[in-house]
């Protein structure tokens, strides 16, 4: 009975560990993201970057701000779209290596000529909504394996459902 006493310390210094692993204060992402746009039931592809920089505020919730461009040719016109955008970031951290977040965007979405038929360039509203997975592979650094996000635009007098999906590197700077 004595002996497990001792060890049973030592059997939940890993949990202790575990749970006191520290929480990055911010989190830069960069990575190649696909954008399916959506009008009126037809959509086409268009290929580009994400990039964002979230600050943890605790363990569980912080803010971000996307920013993200996509290019492509549809129907023989080159077309462009840009978008900035900032809302918050709920973070589920039980495991320290991987990292299931969720957030909900608020910006502008910048259709270029041709975009969606418009005629010139514009700003919409945009709402991101949608979430991802990270992996960390070292103390500084992880992996976005997937970020997928339900965007939601008004070009054209139409509302479109678009789907925008990431995938990247993850820079873990400073402690929370």
């Amino acid at each position: 009975m004595r002996k497990a006493l001792i060890f049973l310390p030592l059997l939940l210094l890993p949990v202790s560990a575990w749970a006191q692993q520290p929480i990055p204060k911010v989190e830069v992402f960069g990575g190649y993201s696909n954008l399916t746009a959506n009008l009126n039931g037809s959509s086409f592809n268009l290929n580009g970057f994400d990039v964002s920089v979230a600050e943890n505020m605790n363990k569980w919730f912080g803010g971000a701000l996307d920013v993200s461009s996509h290019y492509g040719t549809e129907a023989g016109f080159n077309i462009n779209t840009q978008s900035f955008a900032y809302g918050p970031v709920f973070s589920y951290r039980k495991n320290p290596k991987i990292v299931p977040f969720g957030h909900a965007l608020f910006g502008a979405v910048r259709g270029g000529p041709e975009y969606l038929n418009i005629s010139k360039p514009e700003f919409r509203f945009g709402l991101y909504a949608g979430g991802g997975l990270d992996v960390k592979v070292a103390n500084h650094l992880a992996l976005r394996l997937i970020q997928a996000d339900y965007l939601l635009t008004r070009f054209s007098g139409a509302r479109q459902d678009n789907l925008r999906v990431s995938a990247g590197i993850v820079l873990l700077l400073g402690k929370k």
